[in-house]
């Protein structure tokens, strides 16, 4: 379900008021794959909901190029939702989520593992507010860059 960010902090308050767990991640999530699915599958077991953090089009543009992304946020965001692993969808405008890591303090955040704590952007905002972060393998071969390299040749 997507869901406005300035709803984001009270819908979190309450859910930590009945006893769940809240794990978050985060993507462009521009062409959905395999690769996608068993991330988020992953990012799920960790917890009790997952609140996935969406890379608005214009923050895609902004990190990916102009001719990205290929879905625009509304149609993302839905395809997210249809998952059975994702419980909400968050859309942000910036390049980076930490601000809006910061406001909503989950228990878990995940990323994949070609980052470590040393290289995540977010780790001091994870360590001030004591979210513990999971890091996740790819699946191999796959991404939205070689789909779309492939379809490109």
């Amino acid at each position: 379900m997507l869901i406005r960010r300035e709803n984001l902090s009270s819908l979190i308050n309450e859910l930590h008021k009945n006893g769940k767990t809240v794990v978050a991640t985060n993507g462009c999530f521009d062409i959905l794959h395999v690769g996608h699915v068993r991330y988020l599958e992953k990012t799920k077991s960790f917890g009790d909901i997952l609140i996935v953090l969406l890379n608005s089009d214009k923050s895609v543009k902004s990190i990916k190029g102009p001719e990205r992304p290929i879905n625009n946020e509304n149609d993302r965001a839905e395809v997210l939702s249809a998952l059975k692993s994702v419980d909400y969808v968050v859309l942000f405008d910036e390049d980076s989520p930490r601000n809006l890591l910061d406001e909503m303090k989950p228990d878990v955040y995940t990323k994949g593992a070609d980052y470590t704590m040393e290289t995540l952007p977010e780790a001091d905002i994870m360590k001030k507010n004591g979210t513990r972060v999971e890091f996740i393998d790819f699946v191999e071969g796959k991404s939205t860059t070689n789909i779309i390299n492939k379809m490109k040749n």
